[in-house]
């Protein structure tokens, strides 16, 4: 049994990064309900628990079976590489425009998963009027957001980038093969078809549209695949890093890499344990971004560091050299 994502010659062209702060969204409040998706979050988990505890998730929690289907309105993928929270919970508002049968039959979908979901009080209310569903739970999720994520989206938004920076390189080296068998387990590319282990059966041709990827660092440790027609056919897998994802800064670089490059630079060369922007680093160091500007234009310019564009942002990450130089 799996579900299986079958490529076509246009496919192959079509598969793009993206990442999506309504998803981590989603996938926090989902976390909060999972006992097994909490042990890399500990840390997160105790700086959100007042915040958690003046919030009612509980219609969210509704819609989010342990297997089955998720309401594709509610959480439609990205459509960009780099898009806002704003502007995803934007598309979700008005989707409680859509044709109310598709609404009702997406939210219905979803509750008969839960056994007692559609005939309780709140799965009632929800279909009853599928559009005000929508609505008060669009509210929701940007309560959610503020609360559970947004405080810490600067270093969540790091984390992903990161990921994708990696993973389009080893696309740029291997292909697909290499790409896919370095996402997850649980990924198996054979011949044209992409391939998730799981109990259930599931079969979706891309019809041309390609394959959306999507890092998260809230999904570990599964790997999902999902969307329906017409929405675009997407795989949302563990992002790398996440052990170390809400660890406290390193301490002082070393004296000896201090001496040699000075203080202010070595600072910067041990802070980029991940790949992050001036901005990022600058907030991560407590200094003005540009003190970090020049640091950095001087580490890249000895060979210390690679920079690569992502959106409109520049992320900077240490060379073989550098990780070697910042050893402890």
């Amino acid at each position: 049994m799996a579900f299986h994502f079958r490529f076509g010659a246009g496919d192959l062209l079509r598969c793009r990064f993206s990442l999506s702060p309504r998803w981590e969204t989603q996938e926090a409040v989902r976390t909060l309900m999972r006992p097994h998706r909490q042990a890399y979050h500990l840390p997160w988990l105790r700086q959100i628990r007042t915040a958690a505890e003046g919030l009612d998730l509980r219609p969210l929690w509704l819609l989010m079976p342990r297997r089955g289907h998720n309401p594709d309105f509610l959480s439609p993928p990205p459509l960009g590489p780099s898009v806002t929270f704003d502007e995803e919970l934007a598309r979700v508002r008005a989707s409680a425009d859509a044709d109310p049968q598709a609404l009702h039959e997406d939210l219905r979908r979803s509750l008969v998963c839960t056994p007692g979901a559609a005939e309780g009080e709140l799965g009632r209310r929800m279909l009853a009027d599928p559009a005000r569903a929508v609505r008060e739970l669009a509210d929701l999720y940007e309560q959610a957001w503020e609360a559970l994520v947004a405080p810490h989206w600067p270093r969540l938004r790091a984390l992903l980038e990161a990921d994708i920076l990696f993973h389009s390189r080893r696309l740029a080296a291997g292909g697909l093969q290499a790409l896919f068998d370095g996402l997850h387990p649980d990924l198996v590319w054979a011949g044209d078809t992409l391939s998730i282990r799981r109990p259930s059966h599931h079969d979706r041709r891309l019809d041309g549209q390609g394959l959306l990827l999507m890092p998260s660092a809230f999904v570990w440790p599964e790997v999902v695949g999902g969307y329906d027609p017409p929405w675009q056919p997407t795989l949302v897998y563990p992002a790398r890093g996440i052990g170390a994802l809400w660890t406290a800064p390193a301490g002082p670089a070393p004296q000896a890499l201090a001496r040699l490059l000075g203080r202010g630079r070595a600072e910067v060369l041990c802070a980029l344990h991940e790949p992050a922007s001036t901005t990022e680093l600058a907030g991560r160091l407590g200094l003005a971004p540009a003190t970090v500007s020049a640091h950095l234009k001087a580490l890249h310019g000895a060979g210390l560091l690679l920079s690569a564009r992502h959106g409109h942002r520049v992320l900077y990450e240490r060379t073989p050299l550098a990780i070697a130089l910042t050893q402890r």
